[in-house]
């Protein structure tokens, strides 16, 4: 009976691996789109990173004094990159709300970005393609969720080499004015 189940099981899979295999093959054999370019490009900062912040202007409320800490992880069997920065020395805490995460795909021949922030909104973003193939540059498409905090506006991501990137984030406050933070992050792990 056990058995009989077993088999069963792989016959209702085969089909499925069979899409698998067959998206997979089609996808070896053409040409890469921009955004793939791009999105394989994001997938190879994968790991920990650590480094300073700086933000222009400067804010008052805002402590920088200590390093950012930023995870990305590749998930959803190669379709999804996390993006979670914090600063360094935070404990994660899961009853709390302590940190962004930015989310990436592809949504067919564009790399989307959607930022769930802090501010309490969901800004997506759409990278264009780099004539140097080692940076990432996300436009502002659209928002849901309120926009009385402001919202993030724009992202670049520069490959440096393979321990160390660049992130560069702006942010559109109140009144049409403009934060932006730089990241100089290098990879632990």
């Amino acid at each position: 009976m056990k058995s009989y189940r077993t088999l069963l099981m792989l016959a209702a899979l085969t089909p499925a691996l069979l899409v698998f295999s067959t998206r997979a093959s089609a996808q070896s054999g053409t040409q890469k789109s921009d955004a793939q370019k791009s999105f394989d490009t994001m997938k190879a900062l994968a790991g920990n990173w650590t480094g300073p912040v700086t933000v222009d202007p400067p804010q008052a409320d805002m402590k920088m004094d200590k390093p950012i800490r930023v995870s990305l992880r590749v998930t959803s069997r190669g379709n999804a990159i996390v993006h979670e920065m914090q600063q360094d020395g935070a404990q994660l805490d899961p009853t709390k709300t302590d940190h962004p995460v930015t989310m990436f795909y592809l949504d067919g021949d564009q790399l989307t970005l959607v930022h769930y922030c802090d501010a309490g909104n969901r800004p997506r973003m759409i990278a264009r393609p780099s004539a140097d193939g080692k940076t990432v540059e996300f436009d502002f498409a659209d928002l849901s969720g309120g926009n009385q905090f402001g919202h993030m506006y724009h992202a670049v991501f520069k490959i440096i080499d393979a321990n160390h990137h660049t992130e560069d984030w702006t942010f559109m406050m109140p009144g049409d004015k403009t934060m932006h933070g730089h990241m100089d992050l290098e990879r632990i792990n």
